[in-house]
């Protein structure tokens, strides 16, 4: 990918973890770079495929900074995420990308869509690898959407404060259950989340 696709996903991304997949238009992105907006069709043939680009270099990104350490433990992964989450707000306020983009699923472009719910995808199985033992698909989910909705708190507060308290309970070990209330345990999981 060229220097100007590079800095045209760079201002979508910021575009859209401050303000939603609305939040930005091909034009703007254009007058922001210096450049016509039928140049920025030239890399990018529509907005939902510019998105969806987005997405998928914030995953890679993102999982690239969250990468498991030789040794780690369950907790260690936990706050590894937990500060690339927090890492965010402190640096620019923004929401995580997916996050925003999934709050805004059901009005999204299919490739939209599909490129924010791989993000979570990913996320989950990574964690549930990393954390293992009994219903780590579960446990997985509940560290994301603590993540996801500590960010929304702070954003509505305007404060990290809401994220540090919303979050503080992932900084606690994890307790993990023993098989017998691994076998008690009857809820499944939908498909589409696993």
């Amino acid at each position: 990918m060229n220097e100007t696709a590079e800095r045209l996903m760079d201002l979508a991304e910021s575009h859209i973890r401050n303000a939603g997949y609305g939040g930005f238009s091909f034009r703007e992105l254009a007058a922001e770079i210096g450049i016509k907006s039928a140049s920025v069709h030239h890399h990018f043939p529509t907005k939902a495929t510019m998105a969806a680009a987005v997405a998928r270099r914030y995953a890679d990104r993102f999982l690239y900074a969250v990468a498991g350490q030789p040794n780690e433990t369950a907790e260690d992964a936990i706050a590894m995420y937990r500060s690339a989450f927090r890492s965010a707000l402190e640096r620019d306020g923004r929401m995580c990308l997916c996050g925003v983009l999934a709050a805004e699923a059901g009005g999204l472009p299919p490739e939209v869509a599909e490129a924010t719910l791989t993000f979570f995808r990913r996320c989950i199985e990574d964690l549930s690898h990393r954390m293992g033992g009994p219903d780590t698909k579960a446990r997985a989910l509940h560290v994301m959407a603590t993540l996801e909705g500590g960010m929304v708190l702070a954003r509505a507060f305007g404060s990290i404060d809401a994220f540090d308290q919303a979050t503080a309970g992932l900084a606690e070990p994890l307790a993990i259950p023993t098989h017998d209330d691994a076998l008690e345990a009857t809820t499944a999981l939908p498909e589409l989340c696993l």
